[in-house]
């Protein structure tokens, strides 16, 4: 069985680089690591990696409860260190009375820096100030030339990894069925509208899949996949457990709250 039997064509080109990664480190014996990855990708990873004896894994997004981490990957002989996951926390003060700054706004202005936003990881807003969680190599960069984001004139500082402010949340599970594991059919079913208003919402780019723009309602989801739809949050499909006897699949989800 092709290990790619177990993955989405399109994560196919991802599964061949974590595949290159655990070469390196087996073949240098030295430490690899990654850029920040999404939970889809951190998935991917750990289900390669598993238990390989010459080779293991772990993450940090620099705070408890991070979404985008790092992974590390190491040869048995060496112990990962906070220090290791070369992250850098940077804090931003904005007069909230007279502007607004919002995720968009800041995500919009490292990516006009011209960044890959694979060099940035957890992005916190929150009123009067936003906290941001940044590759080592590219904290200095974005101190330097981030002044500007949506109406407000920023100024990045480096601040302490224990002085980020993480907020709270949690995944409710529940369970549901389907007729058919169709997005349209299963973002309907988790996020409680009818598929008359999902479809189209999906074909005007406002879902995505394990963190991708999708706009074809017929999509087939399968356990792991990450789900948003604009406007309702995110979600996961955590198993698929078969039919019932009226023919429709049992899905086990869980929501961001």
């Amino acid at each position: 069985m092709s290990i790619y039997e177990h993955y989405r064509a399109e994560e196919r080109n991802f599964v061949d680089r974590v595949l290159e990664w655990q070469g390196e480190v087996e073949e240098r014996y030295s430490p690899k690591l990654t850029d920040f990855l999404d939970p889809r990708e951190q998935d991917i990873v750990t289900q390669i990696i598993g238990n390989h004896p010459e080779v293991s894994v772990s993450f940090s997004g620099a705070v408890d409860g991070a979404e985008r981490q790092r992974a590390l990957l190491l040869p048995p002989y060496l112990t990962a260190t906070t220090e290791d996951y070369a992250v850098v926390a940077l804090e931003i003060t904005y007069p909230s009375k007279f502007v607004s700054l919002s995720h968009p706004d800041l995500l919009g202005a490292l990516m006009g820096l011209g960044l890959k936003r694979e060099k940035f990881g957890d992005i916190y807003v929150m009123d009067g100030h936003a906290q941001l969680i940044v590759a080592e190599e590219v904290a200095e960069y974005i101190k330097i030339n981030l002044n500007q984001a949506g109406k407000a004139s920023i100024s990045p500082e480096v601040i302490p990894i224990t002085k980020v402010n993480v907020p709270p949340t949690r995944w409710e599970e529940q369970t549901g069925t389907v007729s058919s594991l169709r997005l349209d059919a299963v973002l309907a079913e988790v996020y409680n509208l009818s598929r008359s208003k999902v479809s189209p919402m999906i074909e005007h780019e406002r879902a995505k899949l394990n963190w991708k723009v999708v706009d074809q309602p017929s999509t087939e989801i399968k356990a792991g996949d990450y789900l948003s739809l604009r406007g309702s949050g995110r979600s996961k499909i955590n198993t698929i457990d078969g039919k019932t006897k009226k023919g429709k699949w049992r899905i086990t989800y869980s929501i961001r709250k």
